[in-house]
Order: C-alpha cells, then sequence, then structure tokens
C-alpha cells in the first residue's frame, strides 16, 4: 500500500478549509431572532420612562409605580405608600426627582394612586387588557428593587405568564388578590408597584405579592400582579380621593353535592335578597363569566368597587333566572379608616415585596424628609374623615356640578317649585316642593311628606319613598348641595349594571340617600337612585327627556320605578321656579 504523507502546512490549510464552512454558518443568526432582540429592546426603551421610583416623604416606605396619565397619576401598591406619607419624592430615569402627592388607596386590594407634580406632560404607559393575557405569554416586570441604579433607570426582568386569573387568599384581614396574573419575571423587594407589560409594550399588571422560600426573601420564581382590568373598574373611585371598598354580594357560596356553585348563606337585608336570590340557589354566572368554582366566585367579585350593579344568573328547580344586583361594601367604614390611619402593614402571610426597609435616595439627591413639600404644594392635601385626599374629591364635584349648572341653572331658584302634567296613561298630576314639605296630588289622591319632623315615608306608598326624593332633586338642581349633611363624589359606574358609564355623586340627609348619574361622555344627568334608608328597597328616578326653559333644560319626563318595577311615568308640561323671596319665574 502506497503512503500519503501531508506536510504541517498542508494539514492546517486542508482542517481550515473544512471547519471555516461550519463557523460561518454559525456565525449567521436567524434574522427572526435578531428582530426579537430588536423588538425588546426596542420596548423596554419606550415604556421605562413611564417608571416611577418612590420614596417616602416621611422617611418610610418606598418602591415603584408607574405613570398612567400625562398630568402625573400613578399607580402603586397601598403598602407601599401605607407609611410614605401625605408627600413623597417620585425619580424617573431622566434622573430628575419630582414631588408627589397621595390621591387615594385601595387596601383590600393593594392599589394606591399619587400624584407626580411639576409637569404636564409626564410620559405614561399604554393600558392593555389583562383579560386577553394568557399562559406562555412573555412579560416583563419593571422597578426599582434594591434601588440599584442611582440615576434611576429601572430594573428590568424578563418571563413568562405562569397563571391567569389566580386567587391570593386574604393576608390578614384585608389584603386580597383576587383574579390576579402569576409570573416568573424576577419579582424582588422594592419591586412592588411597579408595571408587568406584555410584550407590546402594554401594561397588564401592577405588580405586589410573591410567594418566597421558607418565608424569606429569595425570589422563588412566583410573583403576582393586580390585573389592570380590576384597577379599570376602580380607576375613578381612586380619583376620587376617597378610602376606595371592594364588593361583598351579601351572600356566600360552596360547592354543592354535584358540584355546583350554591348560594350557602345570606343576608334577608341585602339587594341579592330582595332580587330574589335564596338558600340553595345555583349560581352559573356573575358579571358575565361562567362560575365553576368558589375561588372563580370570589375571584369575580373581588375586582368589583362597592356600590356596582351587577348581572347575576341563578338556577332555581331547573329554571334560569338573570337579576341586575348592587354590591354592599365588604368592610365598614371604621376599618377601612384605621387601615388608612395604621403607620406600616404587616399581613400575616410574613414579609413581602415592599416591607423592606425603604431604600434611600443616592447621596447626591437630597433625603425626603429633609425636603418638605414646597409651599406652591400644600393646598393639594386636604385631610377629612373617610377620605385619603379630600382635594381631589372636591374637584371632582367641581366639575360635575359645573356641567350641571351650565345645561340648566336653577341656583337662584330655591323657592317653592311648582311641576305639572300628566302621567303617561292618562291622569292629570301636580308637584309641589318646597322647603317645609312635598305634596303630590294625582287624580283624585294627595300625598304628602313633611320635611319639619326629619321622618321620611314610603310615600306615595310602594315607591319606596318617591316624594322624599324629590326633595334632594330639589336641593341639587336649585345649586344647595351644602344643605345635605353629606355630599361626595363616588366614581364611575355602568347605569343599572349596563352598558352606559355614568360619574356618581352621593348625598345624604337625615339618614336617606340619593345617588346621582352623570353620562361619563356628554355629562348630562341621567336620574338618580333614592334610599329611604341605607339597606331599604331603591327608589329609581330616570330622566328620559328634557325641556328647555328660558335656554335652560329641565328634566321633562320622569320614569318611577321600585326596585325592578315601572310604577308611575310622569311627563312634566309646565315649571314654575320661585325664587326665595317667591318671585316667579
Amino acid at each position: 500500500m502506497q503512503k500519503v504523507f501531508f506536510c504541517a502546512p498542508l494539514l492546517t490549510i486542508l482542517l481550515i478549509s473544512l471547519i471555516l464552512p461550519a463557523f460561518a454558518q454559525a456565525a449567521t443568526v436567524d434574522p427572526a431572532v435578531l428582530a426579537a432582540q430588536k423588538q425588546r429592546i426596542d420596548v423596554i426603551k419606550a415604556v421605562s420612562p413611564s417608571v416611577v421610583a418612590i420614596f417616602g416623604g416621611a422617611g418610610e416606605g418606598g418602591g415603584s409605580g408607574v405613570l398612567v396619565t400625562s398630568d402625573g397619576y400613578a399607580l402603586t401598591n397601598f403598602h407601599v405608600v401605607a407609611g410614605a406619607g401625605n408627600f413623597m419624592k417620585c425619580g424617573l430615569n431622566d434622573g430628575k426627582l419630582y414631588d408627589a402627592v397621595i390621591v387615594s388607596i385601595d387596601p383590600t386590594g393593594d392599589v394606591a394612586l399619587i400624584k407626580l407634580l411639576g409637569r404636564t406632560d409626564f410620559p405614561f404607559a399604554k393600558l392593555g387588557n389583562s383579560d386577553l393575557v394568557q399562559v406562555g405569554d412573555w412579560a416583563y416586570a419593571m422597578g426599582n428593587p434594591f434601588l440599584l441604579a442611582t440615576d434611576f433607570q429601572p430594573t428590568i426582568t424578563y418571563g413568562i405568564v405562569s397563571g391567569v386569573h389566580r386567587y391570593q387568599y386574604p393576608a390578614g384581614t384585608f389584603l386580597e388578590y383576587t383574579d390576579c396574573i402569576q409570573v416568573d419575571s424576577s419579582i424582588n423587594p422594592g419591586n412592588s408597584g411597579g408595571p408587568l407589560f406584555n410584550a407590546q409594550g402594554e401594561l397588564i399588571g401592577i405588580n405586589g405579592r410573591g410567594s418566597f422560600e421558607k418565608r424569606g426573601r429569595v425570589n422563588s420564581g412566583a410573583g403576582y400582579a393586580i390585573s389592570i382590568n380590576q384597577i379599570k373598574h376602580f380607576w375613578d373611585h381612586l380619583k376620587s380621593g376617597r378610602i376606595v371598598d371592594h364588593a361583598a354580594l351579601g351572600a356566600t357560596v360552596s360547592t354543592g353535592s354535584d358540584s355546583t356553585i350554591d348560594v350557602a348563606e345570606i343576608l334577608e337585608e341585602s339587594d341579592a335578597y330582595r332580587k330574589g336570590l335564596r338558600l340553595g340557589d345555583e349560581i352559573v354566572s356573575f358579571a358575565g363569566r361562567p362560575i365553576r368554582s368558589v375561588n372563580q366566585f370570589k375571584n369575580i367579585l373581588g375586582i368589583y368597587p362597592a356600590g356596582w350593579t351587577i348581572p347575576l344568573v341563578y338556577r332555581r328547580d331547573e329554571k334560569k333566572t338573570t337579576i341586575y344586583v348592587r354590591l354592599q361594601a365588604l368592610h365598614r367604614a371604621s376599618e377601612l379608616q384605621e387601615q388608612a390611619g395604621q403607620k406600616n402593614m404587616h399581613p400575616d402571610q410574613g414579609p413581602q415585596p415592599g416591607d423592606e426597609k425603604p431604600p434611600q435616595i443616592p447621596h447626591h439627591h437630597a433625603k425626603p424628609e429633609a425636603a418638605p413639600p414646597p409651599e406652591k404644594y400644600k393646598h393639594l392635601y386636604i385631610p377629612k374623615t373617610g377620605f385619603t385626599n379630600y382635594y381631589f374629591n372636591q374637584q371632582q364635584q367641581d366639575r360635575l356640578l359645573q356641567a350641571l349648572s351650565e345645561s340648566g341653572n336653577f341656583t337662584d331658584r330655591k323657592g317653592t317649585w311648582t311641576l305639572t302634567g300628566k302621567q303617561i296613561d292618562g291622569g292629570d298630576f301636580t308637584l309641589t316642593l318646597a322647603d317645609k314639605g312635598i305634596g303630590f296630588e294625582i287624580g283624585n289622591e294627595i300625598f304628602l311628606q313633611s320635611l319639619e319632623t326629619g321622618i321620611f315615608m314610603d310615600e306615595p306608598p310602594g315607591t319606596g319613598g318617591f316624594l322624599a326624593a324629590l326633595h334632594h332633586f330639589r336641593l341639587l338642581l336649585s345649586g344647595q348641595s351644602e344643605r345635605f349633611t353629606d355630599f361626595y363624589y363616588l366614581g364611575s359606574e355602568l347605569l343599572d349594571g349596563k352598558n352606559e358609564p355614568v360619574d356618581v355623586l352621593v348625598a345624604t340627609q337625615t339618614g336617606t340617600i340619593s345617588r346621582w348619574y352623570f353620562n361619563k361622555s356628554d355629562l348630562s344627568l341621567r336620574g338618580f337612585d333614592f334610599y329611604l334608608t341605607e339597606n331599604s328597597e331603591v327608589c329609581s328616578v330616570r330622566f328620559e327627556q328634557f325641556q328647555t326653559l328660558n335656554g335652560q333644560k329641565f328634566p321633562g319626563e320622569l320614569d318611577i320605578l321600585y326596585g325592578n318595577r315601572s310604577v308611575m311615568k310622569l311627563k312634566i308640561e309646565r315649571v314654575k321656579l320661585e325664587t326665595s323671596e317667591n318671585t316667579k319665574k
């Protein structure tokens, strides 16, 4: 056999000729990979300016947040601001510190709203739709854990959505995460209150709780974010400056023997009971979502504010019935006030993000406790029992009352009002509204409600107190809101649980309560609900149309309902509104 010998240079050349193509092929990166990398970098660059580092102005508290409006409203966790004081310092990735003021808190949902000051063009995040989030979606958790960056550039962790519609049992007596998003994106101390973005850079949640190994401070890959859709329900409630509460049905549910979700207990004074729900009824769906477990029911209930009206479908004897239930408050007012007054919040489940010693502002910035709020901002905080910051409630009241005045200004008509017309089905009527009482003459009957005794009655019987409701009506339209014992902006909801969003004003006087509904698009007054007592059946008055009186609008048709039942419709044909000096209009 003939032997072949290669000299070293020739062997080297041969090896290189064989290996180089392989290296060249390996060095060629799939364009799709490069495009995905660029997309991540672009998204992070676009959303980072909206991420907030929060420092308590009182030297306590701290964490992260996210700007959601150009005028400075930012979301964070309640447990981040619980000890932070009424004014805070907030850092953005432009390297600057901004003053901020507390707006509102939601102790149950672990949400707070603050407002950064000094600009009207803040960068802000685009809200996504958390109901579209799926397990396996990519997710960015952003914030300032441990304040790693002294220039406030947020830390970004990247992972996937590990679960949706998670229910986290209450921590202590209050903190309860319902319908939340579980992620494996690292959430560490200081991340609390920061944003969770989807792959498109849309805000889908606010980071909060985490499951930690052996109750320690080690990230275990299970973090939980409050869904942005829950916050959307609460948005106007948070802007009200109140201490916000979540909803209760007035009933509990349990799993039946055939795996149905049945009513286990129900309060007879609850609206659900008045609407017909009873022990043993099967809950089929709630707020348009099917119910297949107790936790699923709690998940849905927990994302709504107290006072909302929600559709509920129940089954009894194989028959389905749909009712619209007004949800009651989950907590007593005193419980909420106690939470608002706590210095720090230490839930029973052990430490959680935000409980740590607050991050310190870098040395080249003044510490917050050494820099009190500028004098020009002090007016932005007004303390009042039951409110986080009454200043913001006043702003919302003024907005709606101004719209009411512009559509029909009757502030100089504080005397006796006389309304005459016909029932839709015939019969003349006369309504007399005065300071001493309300009179209603219809056909051959006369009904009276004295306003001097302080005792309000169901007059005419079966209306839920229509005449007493008209007393509230006259006070509001004539600009006498100061005569109510309590008057405030509640937030927004869907009118009668349907599709029309409305802003809500609440007025109380001698135990009676009225809720006033303003269409959110044009701020027109759509009607009101009236309660003789907090737990009484509702008298609903809806304005079907308006008529013009001397260039001013006045309700032309009143539809009066008691509970679910329409009791009368009144068409107003003539109105006489007197001044306090009895000058006729």
